[in-house]
């Protein structure tokens, strides 16, 4: 399989006061699916993390659109209010399913991103979405640990597949194992040594990218499940 595909564009109406935002659609010609895939609360689509993401799903048969929620897409750093970050993720879902018709839908994203695809899907379920990715769920502040803002996961109807890292600060897997441990839709992959950015220390002995290729390869496992 080819690692590299070309970024292609995509103009997503968000509706209302959002407008229109950019994404980019990356599509590799073996794509079994396609990953609507947002971006964290301080990182647009283009940030490095989430340009090796893309590169990697690609070369695991994963087609992704990026995108960028109103606020990255005004350059400011204040969030929009949830319902207009809900409003933009059901928005790209739209786009995609209309971008790359008859290719299977999965949506979710790294850390914020992730929990206002999670959020939507609790509140009405996504049109045509199979499953949903969290690379990085974010259970909670640094430093407060909590498990409340993962209780509307209960009431997502579709697959999910959590990747989480042991040195997340946004995610004590002490509280997270035991949410996820009762919903039957969810499955936990850890990831040794990771921090909340998959950044890896060098006693793990794995480099970022052989992690960050590896959580790719697990995506698109799992993918293969239930797409």
């Amino acid at each position: 399989m080819t690692r590299t595909a070309a970024a292609q564009d995509v103009i997503i109406d968000a509706g209302g006061r959002a407008g229109e935002v950019g994404g980019l659609l990356v599509r590799p010609p073996e794509a079994f699916c396609l990953l609507v895939l947002a971006h964290g609360a301080g990182a647009s689509m283009r940030h490095p993390f989430m340009e090796s993401a893309a590169a990697d799903l690609a070369a695991s048969g994963i087609a992704t659109l990026r995108y960028e929620f109103p606020y990255m897409h005004r350059t400011s750093r204040r969030p929009d209010p949830p319902a207009t970050l809900q409003a933009t993720v059901r928005a790209a879902v739209r786009t995609a399913a209309t971008a790359a018709p008859g290719i299977p839908l999965l949506a979710g994203g790294k850390s914020m991103g992730g929990r206002m695809t999670s959020l939507a899907a609790a509140e009405v379920p996504l049109e045509g979405v199979r499953g949903l990715v969290f690379l990085g769920f974010p259970l909670h502040a640094a430093g407060s640990p909590s498990d409340a803002r993962g209780a509307h996961l209960a009431r997502v109807g579709v697959p999910m597949l959590f990747l989480q890292g042991t040195r997340d600060k946004l995610a004590d897997l002490g509280l997270l194992r035991p949410l996820l441990a009762g919903n039957g839709q969810a499955t936990l992959h850890v990831i040794e040594g990771a921090d909340h950015s998959f950044h890896v220390p060098k006693s793990s002995g794995h480099s970022d990218a052989e992690v960050l290729a590896g959580m790719a390869k697990t995506v698109a496992s799992w993918a293969k499940g239930i797409a």
